[in-house]
């Protein structure tokens, strides 16, 4: 359950692995960073996107982390997260967890993810759709991390988790997971999938709505 698990993540992780992923931006600018995994999907990840163009004069940014195969299945809603201006990651092409996958097979598969997103970008692939990764489920092994990294990725985590997937987390637990825990600088992860749509639905415009009743602003990575 969700109550078990801390929202935000414990510092010792971040200084665990101070060089090699990014789980926060610089603190001093007021800022929290929205991101999303697992879409795109069609209803939901359109829910998020309406979402922060609510305000069409002052959209919100926010970065996308990509199944590959979501993006092949739903390519439109695709090129709309890319029509509106947001960041986008590679999240691997099956949403494979890093240690229970041998890491040439792992490696193949972000590659086959970068790919299918390639192929609905007109840009050169390497400006948007190579630098950002995120590994499933927080969890890589160091050599598959060197690899990827190797390729030219930076390898994105983050410090406050919604748990909006959970199916014991209630909208307002996952409202306050977020909310309690995140701070100046702090990467968010919420997700843009099936199973986490009724907590988004819910947490998602209260949370941007709190924190810019708090004086705060969005960035995408």
């Amino acid at each position: 359950m969700s109550f078990l698990k801390p929202s935000r993540v414990p510092s010792i992780f971040t200084w665990f692995y101070p060089g090699w992923y990014l789980w926060s931006k610089p603190k001093g600018e007021k800022t929290v960073y929205l991101t999303f995994d697992d879409g795109p999907i069609p209803e939901v990840t359109d829910f998020v996107l309406d979402t922060l163009s609510r305000k069409r004069d002052n959209p919100i940014p926010a970065t996308f982390f990509c199944i590959g195969d979501n993006v092949r299945k739903h390519p439109e809603v695709f090129k709309r997260i890319l029509a509106e201006g947001h960041a986008i990651g590679n999240h691997t092409y099956n949403h494979l967890k890093g240690w229970n996958t041998d890491n040439e097979t792992y490696v193949k598969n972000v590659q086959l993810a970068e790919l299918e997103m390639s192929n609905h970008i007109k840009h050169n692939p390497s400006t948007l759709s190579s630098v950002l990764f995120r590994p499933p489920y927080g969890k890589i092994k160091s050599a598959q991390a060197s690899a990827l990294q190797k390729m030219g990725y930076e390898i994105v985590m983050y410090r406050v988790v919604a748990y909006d997937w959970e199916s014991t987390t209630t909208p307002d637990a996952c409202l306050n997971n977020v909310i309690k825990s995140a701070q100046d600088g702090d990467i968010i992860v919420f997700h843009d999938s099936v199973k986490a749509y009724k907590n988004l639905q819910y947490a998602l415009p209260k949370t941007i709505e709190y924190f810019e009743n708090a004086g705060f602003s969005f960035g995408k990575l």
